[in-house]
């Protein structure tokens, strides 16, 4: 029993040092974790700004397909392009194929930055994360370290020193206050 007394305070000693090790190793796996979701998150940030570009290109090739169709349909109906109701008509489409080229592009710049958002946000997470884990890190060595204060190393609180020659005073007892 007493050799394992005396092995307290170096096996309290070895698991405070395992849990603080551990503790460290988590903060940094848990922010690495969210820095790869805010990695992720920008990508897909980056993807939604080239699909618009990608769906205007689209809705170009739409709109040039039915303003051909329509001045066809106008010149086979006998109306003069460019005069009158074939202007206003011309005039009407390319003012609603602005309008939706710019809902398009603010749609998607809406998408992307809630996707920058949180991608912040992940990145964020993960500071506090690994900052947490720090707090948990110091309160281990401030629990370690109190507990070696408490615990009774050996026989040190009571040991008896000499004061000079024939002195049998002792200079710490159990009942000292430090």
């Amino acid at each position: 029993m007493a050799p394992l007394v005396a092995a307290a305070p170096y096996i309290s000693v070895a698991s405070s040092v395992m849990q603080f090790t551990q503790q460290g190793a988590i903060g940094k796996y848990n922010q690495a974790a969210n820095n790869r979701t805010a990695a992720v998150l920008d990508g897909q940030a980056a993807q939604i700004e080239q699909k618009a570009e990608f769906d205007i290109a689209q809705f170009n090739k739409t709109y040039q397909k039915a303003k051909g169709e329509t001045t066809v349909a106008l010149a086979r109906s006998g109306v003069q392009i460019g005069s009158g109701s074939a202007y206003n008509i011309a005039l009407s489409n390319a003012v609603e194929k602005r309008l939706q080229e710019n809902l398009i592009r603010y749609n998607s710049q809406v998408a992307a930055n809630n996707k920058k958002e949180e991608a912040n946000f992940a990145r964020i997470k993960g500071s506090i994360a690994r900052q947490e884990s720090r707090l948990a890190q110091i309160r281990t060595i401030t629990s370690a370290g109190t507990t070696l204060m408490t615990m009774d190393l050996g026989s040190f609180g009571t040991k008896s020193y000499n004061q000079g020659a024939g002195s049998s005073k002792s200079l710490f007892t159990s009942n000292s206050v430090y």
